[in-house]
């Protein structure tokens, strides 16, 4: 298990005992060799997979760190670690966290923009354990305020006409670059009818290639098995196609998404990926509140 970050800071004073300068990127391999992290969680991302866990947790160590006065950045990536520093190893602390540098008033300022997003209390008022650091809270929030939507979403889907999820399924595949435009796409989808395909659209703007769509608008639990994904790449095959997009609100079969037609490509998009689609194709969608994390741009402080 990837520790949390407050059982990265004394590890991580500790590797700066010798009072010699080290680098980021040589303080995260260290922790990583003294936790013996597997392969698996080195590699754990943060929910946005833009980040190692462990890099993430070891930076906010590192920060809060800094921020009691522990440690010193001597230039971009580099720290040693301070008087103060050490005199806290000489006292042999068995955990540093933030409980510990709450004694530090630099620290507690700091703390005071933060403690609000990080942390909880219980019933008796007391505050619970901190394991997330600013950014993985964020991270968390965001995940959990987008699959509700996402859930929300697919149930407004549902209840629309056919004729609507039609329409839906001609503007999402446009967004993402297929189709041509909306008058190509819109007058290829649903105009078929051959064999189980409900439409053929462009693969670009030039129309090199095409693609044949099949699009079912079905309640959860009705999942689409494999002998309708067999029929679709049947209907393909007397159309010539190569290229096939299966949409479904509900769900795949694990017999249909092991099936895997030779000279044929078909993508699946079930209802959990659908909803996400239009999330991030802005599609049903409006937003409400964007909020920017920054950093400082090093580069711009170096003469």
């Amino acid at each position: 298990m990837v520790p949390d970050f407050q059982t990265c800071m004394l590890p991580l004073l500790t590797s700066l005992k010798d009072g010699k300068e080290h680098s980021s990127k040589e303080l995260i391999a260290k922790l990583i060799f003294d936790f013996n992290l597997t392969e698996e969680e080195i590699n754990e991302q943060l929910p946005s997979q833009r980040q190692p866990t462990i890099n993430n947790r070891i930076h906010w160590a590192n920060i809060y760190l800094r921020k009691a006065g522990l440690i010193d950045s001597v230039s971009r990536g580099i720290y040693r670690i301070t008087e103060e520093g050490l005199r806290v190893l000489n006292e042999n602390p068995t955990r540093i966290d933030v409980k510990f540098l709450s004694k530090y008033p630099d620290f507690v300022e700091f703390q005071k923009g933060t403690s609000k997003v990080i942390s909880t209390k219980n019933e008796k008022n007391q505050e619970l354990e901190i394991t997330q650091t600013p950014e993985e809270a964020l991270e968390t929030i965001y995940s959990q305020l987008s699959s509700a939507l996402a859930h929300d979403l697919l149930e407004k889907v549902l209840s629309q006409t056919p004729n609507f999820f039609e329409n839906l399924v001609v503007e999402l595949l446009v967004k993402m670059g297929y189709g041509g435009s909306i008058e190509d796409a819109g007058k290829a989808i649903g105009k078929s009818g051959d064999e189980g395909i409900d439409g053929v659209i462009k693969e670009d703007k030039l129309g090199l290639d095409v693609i044949y769509v099949q699009a079912k608008r079905w309640q959860p639990g009705n999942t689409v098995g494999r002998p309708e994904l067999q029929a679709f790449v049947g209907a393909l095959a007397g159309q010539g196609g190569k290229k096939g997009v299966f949409i479904t609100t509900s769900s795949f079969t694990r017999e249909a998404e092991a099936y895997n037609p030779q000279n044929v490509k078909i993508v699946r998009i079930d209802g959990k990926k659908l909803a996400q689609l239009m999330i991030d194709y802005n599609i049903g969608v409006s937003t409400r509140a964007m909020y920017e994390i920054k950093r400082i741009d090093l580069d711009y402080f170096e003469e």
